[in-house]
């Protein structure tokens, strides 16, 4: 193996790259960010991961796989929803798409899957050996699910019902800024949330990503659960330190 693997993450404003170090689990090169096209197509996306791609081909062994992380539900290699892109990459051959155009092999993994298998890795969860439910706190609501070191892949946590409502329209981030919560009405919602997740699978442990989990100060101690729950740690890299690991176990 190969000590450095290209890492990529696709978001809804931006397409961010570097190489990672598997031993350090950090950036092994500076971050290239392209803004992602306002029409995004797999196509057009593609042909942005490709320019990136490029510009660490020097570094880059032909034979390594690419880790691409991107805001859907993964498959056996097809994009099933859309989340923040173009509706066509609903049943997208994405992966088949990426590798077409790149020439080389990927893996194609969703965001919060990612970025969960770099806190369990690397991160807030590295020291925990049992079950871990990653969320992330943002538009909506990202989720992962690691037992033991293995991904649990598409669990989508943000879209359980709860209240008669999905889960993320009432405890994201977005949702505390759209209803212009304090933090002392935005944590009973918390709460529920993530008592709720507690009854349905008890892990060990819960870590909390996504822009606000900055103040996590704010809301997790005031939550009340027999797991611990504890801010992540790997911030905005997770998503490309995940995908360079995935990439790496191929």
């Amino acid at each position: 193996m190969t000590k450095s693997f290209l890492g990529i993450d696709i978001g809804g404003s931006g397409i961010k790259g570097a190489l990672v170090d598997l031993e350090r689990g950090d950036f092994a090169t500076d971050r290239l960010r392209i803004p992602t096209p306002m029409k995004s197509t797999p196509g057009k996306i593609a042909q942005v991961v490709s320019r990136i791609v490029n510009s660490f081909a020097p570094q880059l062994d032909p034979a390594t796989p690419i880790g691409i992380t991107v805001p859907a539900v993964v498959t056996h290699g097809k994009t099933r929803t859309a989340a923040n892109i173009d509706k066509s990459w609903i049943n997208a051959e994405a992966e088949n798409i990426f590798k077409a155009k790149l020439g080389r092999e990927v893996v194609l993994v969703n965001d919060a899957d990612a970025a969960g298998v770099a806190e369990q890795h690397y991160g807030a969860a590295r020291d925990c050996d049992g079950l871990v439910v990653v969320t992330t706190l943002g538009t909506g609501i990202g989720s992962a699910m690691i037992f033991r070191g293995i991904l649990i892949p598409n669990t989508e946590f943000g879209h359980l019902e709860l209240d008669g409502a999905v889960a993320e329209k009432q405890a994201s981030a977005n949702a505390k800024a759209e209803n212009k919560l304090s933090y002392s009405e935005y944590i009973p919602r918390l709460q529920r949330y993530y008592s709720h997740l507690e009854r349905l699978f008890w892990p060990d442990l819960f870590v909390v990503g996504g822009g606000i989990s900055r103040s996590s100060s704010k809301f997790l101690p005031k939550l009340k659960l027999s797991a611990p729950i504890v801010p992540a740690q790997l911030r905005n890299k997770a998503g490309i330190i995940g995908a360079a690991y995935l990439a790496s176990l191929r």
